[in-house]
């Protein structure tokens, strides 16, 4: 799976001016990671508003640390990891669980505008929605970060290893329990998924 949308050559040459000191280079090459970094921290943080702050916070750190990135991963290997680590102190901090609201909805695609939007057909999702988030959310730290990076965000396993800095053999094990114990706490709402 590609990271970023722009040539590797040119990736390093952003990397190189922003360890310099160059803001633009920064910039620019946050922006290549800005969308997937915020998709991470959505599905770990559960909200919105969480999310952005994790978000920022990554990026602060990022910023503070480039200097101190010598290459022993992808540049977004790196970028993830800051971002999950981030977003794992802000979760040990806070203790946060899901909470459905409108930015919840229009985050999974739901819009007002949508013609073929029944009402019942709504409540479902967002109870689905609600419910699977939850779910989420109760999984213990180490499951939660593996599940949501292979599962939702679609990164391999090796990729998670070298972003949570876990060898491959525990990723997988991490993933099928996590899953397991998902499995187990959706029962409870079968009705739901069926």
């Amino acid at each position: 799976m590609a990271f970023g949308t722009t040539d590797p050559k040119q990736e390093e040459a952003l990397i190189a001016r922003a360890i310099k000191g160059d803001g633009a280079a920064f910039t620019e090459l946050m922006s290549l990671h800005e969308t997937r970094m915020y998709a991470v921290a959505l599905r770990m943080c559960a909200n919105r508003e969480d999310a952005q702050d994790c978000l920022q916070d990554a990026m602060l750190r990022v910023y503070r640390s480039i200097s101190g990135f010598k290459g022993q991963s992808t540049f977004a290997t790196w970028v993830y990891r800051i971002t999950m680590n981030t977003c794992l102190d802000e979760l040990r901090r806070r203790k946060t669980r899901a909470a459905t609201s409108l930015d919840t909805l229009l985050d999974s695609g739901w819009s007002p505008a949508d013609e073929g939007d029944v009402p019942e057909r709504h409540a479902v999702a967002s109870e689905q929605r609600r419910v699977l988030d939850a779910a989420i959310a109760e999984l213990p730290e180490d499951m939660r970060s593996a599940v949501v990076l292979r599962d939702v965000q679609g990164f391999s396993y090796d990729e998670i290893s070298a972003m949570l800095e876990v060898n491959v053999g525990t990723i997988k094990s991490r993933i099928s329990r996590g899953r397991e114990k998902l499995r187990q706490i959706l029962q409870e709402n079968s009705e739901l998924f069926n």
